[in-house]
């Protein structure tokens, strides 16, 4: 930083005074030139005394000069970067040394494991999160085969046109589908850099890891003694467990409609743990303060849908369904998503439904090999031959992305009584885990079902 100059001067008293003939002569011929002015330069480090080593002491002109009439001079401010050494060039300060730089957080190219295959927590995901507050977090459930870690991977970091082994959620594989078994294990764990957190999770009631169970003689815990009641409780874990630490959580089904999956939503949330106080100590696991616990967002989103799921009739018949499927229901499954206000039916008016609620669709993702398939008029006038067919809605591209944009787009409340930055959400999270595997209402629940 370039140093303030001070400038010295005697003050008029002590000038020396010309003498009368001098004055003469000046009045009576030309102006001549007036005296010079002794300036000395002194780095202010001689003529001051040092500043301190916070940066933004002010240092004020000398007492002398403001005692004999002069303008007294603005303060001097010194400005220093925290941690940097006073005696640091000034031309060649090193950015990264000794200062807070803001750098963008590392960007993650995979998801990794928040709860691994055998319901154990784990910490990697730590090293990603920063210390601030403005944080979403989305999670997802549903069944075995729904697509649910290609929605996650389209919603976070990928492209319906990216080759599907790049996904940061893998997805089912060939022989996977084939033997019918289930490609995540767990809860997986993916955060972008616009701080939106993706929690992936294994399927529900899934009957590739009972199979996995029977065959693999894999002990079970002791509180469970049939392998289908183990199964069943993992997923009742699982589902609390999102319902306490998201804000959205999206339910994935490819067909309409499983009346066991909506039992199992209202068990789960009935299961779910209470808000913590904000003392930690007398959080009852009754949650008998009604009035501040803590339900999230539920978006149910139709995967694979057909052309006929898009007709106006049969939109309004699935809300409906839905709507009394959930009435008695607290979680919030209506009135923050709609399909009508992204234009995906410019002909239907926004009171068009009368009960809308969280509800998506999606139809069938296009493969590149498909897009020459249908043709207006193939075998006909060469013209409508080259038009594409009709599909009765929008393109996959196109309906991810007013999801996508709609998803993100959505509130973000206090997950607990305090405001949680992304690394006490962490610590949240890992907390409200372990009371879900210690909970005694899922332990109760587990026996009645024995």
């Amino acid at each position: 930083m370039q140093k303030t100059p001070i400038i010295l001067a005697k003050p008029p008293a002590e000038r020396p005074k010309p003498s009368a003939a001098a004055a003469a002569a000046s009045s009576s011929t030309a102006p001549a030139t007036m005296e010079k002015t002794i300036v000395l330069m002194k780095p202010r480090e001689e003529s001051k005394p040092s500043a301190p080593s916070d940066g933004g002491a002010a240092i004020p002109a000398t007492a002398a000069r403001e005692k004999e009439g002069q303008r007294p001079t603005q303060p001097v401010y010194q400005i220093q970067n925290r941690g940097m050494g006073s005696t640091a060039p000034s031309g060649n300060l090193d950015p990264v040394v000794g200062q807070a730089k803001l750098l963008p957080p590392e960007k993650m190219k995979h998801a990794i494991k928040l709860v691994d295959d055998q319901m154990n927590w784990c910490d990697n995901a730590m090293e990603y999160l920063l210390d601030q507050t403005d944080v979403l977090v989305v999670g997802v459930i549903g069944l075995q085969g729904t697509g649910k870690s290609m929605i996650m991977s389209l919603l976070s970091a990928n492209m319906p046109e990216d080759d599907q082994r790049s996904y940061v959620f893998r997805t089912q594989s060939q022989e996977i589908r084939e033997r019918a078994g289930n490609q995540t294990s767990g809860i997986d764990f993916f955060i972008t850099q616009e701080r939106i957190i993706f929690l992936d999770t294994q399927p529900i009631l899934s009957p590739s890891v009972l199979d996995h169970l029977i065959n693999n003689d894999r002990k079970l815990p002791p509180e469970y003694s049939l392998p289908h009641t183990y199964v069943e409780m993992q997923s009742l874990q699982v589902a609390a467990f999102l319902f306490t630490v998201c804000h959205v959580v999206i339910v994935a089904q490819d067909w309409f409609t499983d009346l066991n999956l909506y039992r199992f939503l209202q068990t789960a949330e009935m299961l779910k743990p209470s808000t913590p106080s904000p003392s930690h100590e007398h959080s009852g696991s009754s949650g008998s303060d009604e009035g501040t616990e803590y339900y999230p967002h539920v978006v149910f989103l139709q995967n694979k849908a057909k052309r006929e799921d898009f007709c106006p009739r049969n939109l309004k018949q699935m809300h409906v369904v839905i709507d009394k499927l959930m009435m008695h229901s607290r979680l919030k499954y209506k009135g923050i998503l709609s399909m009508l206000d992204c234009k995906v039916f410019p002909g239907l008016s926004s009171d068009y439904l009368d009960s809308e609620v969280n509800l998506f669709l999606l139809p069938v993702m296009e493969s590149d090999g498909e897009e020459n398939i249908l043709r207006a008029g193939a075998g006909g006038t060469p013209v409508f031959s080259l038009l594409p067919g009709y599909k009765g809605h929008p393109s996959f591209q196109s309906l991810v992305s007013k999801m996508r944009s709609q998803v993100m787009s959505m509130p973000r409340p206090q997950l607990s009584h305090t405001i949680l930055t992304e690394k006490n959400w962490f610590h949240y999270a890992a907390r409200i885990w372990d009371g879900v595997k210690k909970s005694s209402a899922l332990s109760e629940y587990s026996r009645l079902l024995a």
